[in-house]
């Protein structure tokens, strides 16, 4: 996922890469907004029910999600801290399909 400059400086979050190789637990997740709300604790950029880019305190998931737009929830290995991410994107139902078929 490549971020704005603003989006890395206020959600205190880089771009993210992941190889395909280390991507497992593909899901769309209808209403991203809520479920990034309810996940602990969060460092960066966060409009609740509205927008939000960022990472829980103990850097294991990261956020970058919007009311409205669907997300793709996917498991993360090989990472050090990082083990799930959500992210917004129209795409999302097509994209979680062919994550599944590879």
């Amino acid at each position: 996922m490549l971020l704005a400059p603003w989006e890395k400086a206020l959600g205190l979050l880089g771009d993210i890469t992941v190889p395909r190789a280390d991507v497992s637990e593909v899901r769309v997740v209808q209403d991203p907004v809520r479920e990034a709300m309810t996940t602990g604790l969060k460092a960066g950029l966060r409009l609740p029910w509205l927008y939000y880019v960022c990472r829980t305190i103990r850097l294991d998931q990261a956020f970058i999600v919007r009311r409205g737009v669907p997300g793709l929830s996917f498991a993360v290995h090989n990472r050090r801290a990082l083990r799930r991410v959500l992210v917004s994107t129209p795409e999302a139902e097509s994209l979680a399909r062919a994550l599944a078929r590879t």
